[in-house]
């Protein structure tokens, strides 16, 4: 992807935070077919997904994949559509925030044009990184993307409630507090995963002075509930790579037991993926 491209997605992807009619909503993509399907649908940007990524290579989330194994396939995925596409980089692959800057220049030259960066630290003593440190992480990161002259959307991501840190009653405060100082640091939009209740989402979003992220998915409010609670973005994670995992298991299943295809009706037509894979293809050439 040539830089002038990559730079006018990067634009388009960060006007759509500020769209008045309603969040952006964020499918995410674990490969390249994956990324076009969802193109196709007619989303306006796409998010790649690490969990997926990670289980479609045959490992768990969490960083055990390599960050060049990790980056190949975001580079897949914005090489294959015509949309923006933000990468979701974990942690940032790095214990420093020169490290993690690294991965973010990495990212950007894979094609990406927004970066999701967590807070988690995968130790269970201590499952999140202290604040500053964190907020020392956007920064870098946001500098990076400065260097590149490519303007990328920074989701800072708190993982308060989806690690379930804390005593529940103090979870808000942390995750404001959290998300204040990462929109201080340079986030441009700010996710809070593991957080279904409508009232919690609506005063994230009147205490936080940045644009939300929210994770949708089963047991999530629907899109026109999130929206009049004021949420900004919409993402589902590794929601629909889990959920063709689950239907190739009731493939193999019926087939094991039945010996019988019904499973597999829904499936996109042989030439009607051909068709759409061959556009991409030419898209991207």
């Amino acid at each position: 992807m040539d830089h002038e491209t990559q730079r006018k997605r990067a634009e388009t992807f960060r006007a759509l935070h500020d769209d008045a009619g309603g969040p952006l909503v964020l499918p995410n993509a674990w490969d390249a077919g994956s990324a076009v399907v969802l193109a196709n649908a007619g989303f306006d940007a796409l998010g790649t997904t690490s969990a997926g990524i990670a289980a479609a290579h045959g490992v768990p989330d969490g960083e055990r994949l390599s960050r060049e194994t990790m980056l190949a396939a975001v580079r897949r995925i914005a090489n294959a559509v015509d949309v923006p596409v933000t990468a979701d980089i974990e942690a940032g692959y790095g214990d420093t925030p020169e490290a993690v800057a690294e991965t973010v220049r990495a990212t950007i030259d894979a094609g990406a044009v927004g970066v999701n960066l967590e807070d988690g630290t995968g130790d269970p003593d201590a499952p999140l990184a202290p604040i500053e440190d964190h907020a020392a992480v956007v920064r870098a990161a946001r500098e990076a993307a400065r260097e590149t002259g490519v303007p990328i959307v920074v989701n800072g991501r708190p993982d308060v409630f989806w690690l379930g840190v804390g005593d529940e009653a103090d979870r808000l405060d942390h995750a404001v507090e959290r998300a204040t100082a990462y929109a201080d640091a340079g986030s441009d939009c700010v996710f809070v995963p593991g957080v279904t209740d409508l009232e919690t989402i609506r005063a994230l979003v009147d205490r936080i002075d940045a644009p939300l992220n929210v994770l949708g998915g089963p047991g999530a409010p629907p899109i026109p509930d999130l929206a009049d609670a004021g949420a900004a973005r919409v993402s589902v994670g590794s929601g629909p790579m889990r959920a063709t995992l689950g239907l190739l298991r009731e493939i193999a299943t019926e087939l094991r037991d039945e010996g019988t295809y019904d499973a597999m009706t829904g499936a996109i037509p042989y030439d009607e993926l051909a068709t759409m894979l061959a556009a991409a293809n030419n898209n991207s050439s």
